[in-house]
């Protein structure tokens, strides 16, 4: 088993890249590919996966995404190839709040991840990630923020009415005041 691979960058694909180290090249299969650059010597956490027909490796830029990454695939009916799509386009304490607040609409987010998947995910994960995460203003709103985008509203606009909502509201509720007072 591999703990971490310290090399050069030889390749950056859209789905993995190519570490050289000791003239062997490891494809390694990692959430954000171009996070990388060719020729830039890193230093790459990765899970081995061995199957009867698979051999494959897992990178990570820090140990804290590796961690999170295995509490993933221990999850009935959540492999790598799901897992891996959730560290690339979700933050680590991101994932980890909405786990601990039973977010389901967060997690139905990332590609292949439906209701029962991220019901079970809860299930599995919630209050296994370490101690809850605080629960910060900033990180509710950063939430919020990103909700609203995705609805194509302007950051401008959406931060014009983040004043005027409440932090201790659920994300729900802070994403219905925040559409209330954006349509006015």
């Amino acid at each position: 088993m591999y703990e971490y691979i310290k090399g050069l960058v030889t390749e950056v694909e859209s789905t993995y890249i190519v570490v050289e180290a000791f003239g062997v090249g490891y494809l390694i299969y990692v959430a954000n590919p171009y996070s990388f650059s060719v020729a830039q010597e890193t230093k790459v956490y990765v899970y081995q996966l061995v199957r009867e027909d698979e051999l494959s490796l897992y990178g990570f830029h820090t140990l804290e995404e590796k961690q999170l990454f295995l509490k993933l695939i221990g999850v009935k009916g959540l492999g790598c190839k799901m897992a891996l799509p959730m560290l690339a386009s979700g933050s680590i304490d991101g994932i980890e709040d909405a786990i601990e607040r039973e977010n389901i609409l967060y997690l139905k987010k990332f590609p292949k991840i439906g209701d029962k998947v991220a019901r079970q995910i809860i299930l599995d994960l919630k209050g296994k990630l370490g101690p809850a995460p605080a629960t910060s203003p900033e990180r509710n709103f950063e939430e919020l923020v990103e909700v609203l985008e995705g609805l194509g509203y302007k950051t401008g606009d959406i931060k014009k009415v983040l004043p005027h909502i409440h932090q201790e509201f659920t994300i729900e509720e802070q994403i219905k005041e925040a559409l209330k007072l954006l349509l006015k």
